[in-house]
């Protein structure tokens, strides 16, 4: 046997010379296996790579149908686009028969390995993520591919990794709505984006600096930082317009992190867009509950979400072959609104 392949019970059973009743008791803590027994059993279990299925059992003794189950995994519920994402995961999912198993990482990675081994032990029929920010080594995504558990990545995907994935055009994006603060008399234009360890991030810091080259103009260091929340762009936003040389025009990775550098500027006594222009990229809500409204890339979630699950119920359902990397690419659209010129 394939060391990667899943094990059921009955191999467990036949392994150990023992009846499969006795395995499922055993893995179940009864006392009517003896403690060293059940110890064996559950050690053999633990080295082969066997969790029950806890999803299926309770299904069984419900008496309800048991339905194909989809894990997903989100960074954060609280962010705007990946609650858009998964309402289009659902929404797909719901369509194709599917429900969700559904876990947050908070951005962290111990959390992530954590969900994955979750979702392996309750038998997801595959995983569609976005990695956790501080995320750098890749083994628990590997082994869930090793074990025949297809992976769809959206919206930061794994590198580390050969597997399917959805984006938006971040280059893209990030290049129109930094050519058109160029358009508009821009040429100072600050950029403030995720750690480079994010493949979403070196997309747009390229698209920010190809648009400045193809005007003439070069990327300023000092108009650089790393930032990606409102918390901390009120903080580095008075540090950086109350310098001799000051950027006109700032180019954000999201729109919380815009709505921070309106706000810090407007408390400084700037006027936007007069003084200083703006731009972010996400488009949610915050993006007109703000004065003025603000200028964004509308990166369109939902269509991402359902784009995800057509390509893991594809691999699952055979429509496209699991070895397949599928990579597709979902347009933006640039908002002009209040806080451009």
């Amino acid at each position: 046997m394939n060391e990667t392949t899943p094990i059921t019970m009955k191999d467990i059973a036949e392994a150990l010379g023992v009846s499969v009743a006795t395995v499922s008791r055993a893995l179940k803590d009864s006392p009517r296996i003896s403690a060293e027994r059940r110890e064996v059993i559950k050690k053999y279990a633990r080295e082969h790579n066997f969790f029950p299925n806890f999803i299926a059992e309770s299904l069984r003794k419900s008496r309800v149908q048991p339905m194909k189950i989809i894990g997903v995994i989100i960074p954060q519920f609280t962010h705007y686009y990946f609650s858009t994402i998964l309402s289009g995961i659902e929404e797909e999912a719901s369509a194709r028969g599917y429900r969700l198993l559904v876990a947050q990482s908070n951005e962290r990675y111990e959390r992530e390995v954590a969900i994955c081994q979750s979702f392996y032990e309750n038998k997801v029929c595959g995983i569609i993520v976005s990695q956790a920010k501080d995320t750098v080594h890749y083994g628990h995504f590997q082994k869930l591919l090793d074990l025949g558990i297809p992976l769809v990545f959206y919206d930061r995907i794994c590198t580390g990794v050969e597997t399917s994935r959805v984006v938006v055009d971040d280059y893209r994006g990030a290049f129109n709505a930094v050519q058109h603060l160029i358009n508009t008399g821009c040429r100072k234009v600050a950029f403030y984006g995720a750690s480079m360890n994010l493949e979403i991030s070196k997309n747009r810091y390229n698209g920010y600096r190809d648009a400045l080259l193809q005007a003439g103009l070069s990327p300023d260091p000092r108009f650089y930082r790393e930032c990606d929340n409102r918390e901390k762009a009120e903080i580095i936003t008075p540090e950086l317009l109350s310098q001799e040389d000051i950027p006109d025009s700032f180019f954000a990775v999201n729109d919380d992190t815009a709505i921070g550098i309106l706000y810090s500027a407007k408390r400084m006594g700037y006027r936007v867009p007069q003084d200083i222009s703006i731009c972010g990229f996400t488009n949610g809500e915050r993006a007109i509950a703000c004065d003025p409204m603000l200028t964004t890339v509308e990166q369109r979630g939902v269509a991402v979400g359902k784009e995800a699950v057509q390509i893991l119920v594809g691999q699952v359902e055979g429509t496209i072959p699991r070895d397949k990397v599928e990579r597709r690419i979902v347009k933006t659209r640039l908002v002009v609104r209040g806080t451009t010129r």
